[in-house]
This record gives C-alpha cells, sequence and structure tokens, in this order.
C-alpha cells in the first residue's frame, strides 16, 4: 500500500487524473486514517507473530487471520533506490528526478516508498531513514527521509 497500488492507481487516475492517490476501501480506512495522523500502521500475525506490509486480512507467512494493526516505529533502513528522471503519469512528472526506494522496516517487512529530502548522492545501503507523510489529496502517504538522529 505505497502511494499507489496498481489497482489503486488505475482507479483514482480515472477519477482524478493522478496516479499518486490511494483507493481506500473500507479495510485499508484505518491504515489511511492512522496516516493521516502521522502514524505509520502494520499488521502483525497472533499466530506466527510476524508483521506484515502491505497490510492485508490474513498472514501471508503463515496464513493465519488472527492479525492486528499495530503501529509501527517509523524507523527504517535503506534496502536499495533507483533514481526516477522520467516519469509522463500524473503528478509524478513534476516531481523528477526523484529517488524511488525499497525500506525495510525496524518490524520486520519491506516497504516500497520514496526517499525525500537528501540527494541521491549522499545515500548508502543500511543508512537508518524515517518515516514522514506527505500530502496527496485528502490522503498522507508515508514516504522516508534519512534520520536526523541515527
Amino acid at each position: 500500500m505505497g502511494a499507489a497500488g496498481a489497482a489503486g492507481a488505475a482507479g483514482a487516475a480515472g477519477a482524478a487524473g493522478r496516479f499518486d492517490l490511494p483507493e481506500a476501501d473500507v479495510f485499508s480506512r484505518t491504515y489511511w486514517d492512522a496516516a493521516a495522523e502521522g502514524r505509520l500502521l502494520v499488521r502483525r500475525c497472533g499466530a506466527c507473530g510476524r508483521a506484515h506490509h502491505y497490510p492485508r486480512e490474513f498472514c501471508p507467512h503463515c496464513w493465519s487471520e488472527d492479525v492486528r494493526w499495530e503501529r509501527a516505529s517509523g524507523r527504517a533502513t535503506l534496502y536499495t533506490w533507483s533514481v526516477v528522471h522520467r516519469n509522463d503519469l500524473p503528478p509524478f512528472g513534476e516531481r523528477t528526478p526523484y529517488v524511488a526506494a525499497v525500506v525495510d522496516l525496524a518490524e520486520g517487512p519491506r516497504l516500497m516508498t520514496e526517499i525525500v529530502e537528501c540527494p541521491a548522492a549522499d545515500l548508502r545501503v543500511g543508512m537508518a531513514v524515517e518515516v514522514v507523510f506527505r500530502e496527496a489529496g485528502e490522503f498522507r502517504v508515508p514516504v522516508f527521509r534519512v534520520c536526523a538522529t541515527p
């Protein structure tokens, strides 16, 4: 559930002409409401204890339906990134170049995101990053920046 899932992006683009807006449903509304308040959520399995993201109604590790929402710390490490120089989908073209990234949350799950407030030349695999939230229409979307304090 990054800036826009494939299905969410298609639905949002048709309605608003933008590809960065999520399409919240009954299940994901909890996630987006928390993000609006500056909180990042993950799902944790009561059966095996593992956290996962993107949020779903079952555990992708053991298939248990005993999963619950949990507030994530917002801390992560940078796993990989790529600088996007061209993107024709609105509004991404206005943002180029930007850093598309994958981070490993402290809770375990890997999350696709964007790195902000840091030149790409300064990024290093394994560096500490923290969540911040970008306004996107009626939503606030989690993106990451280099930690102010390691």
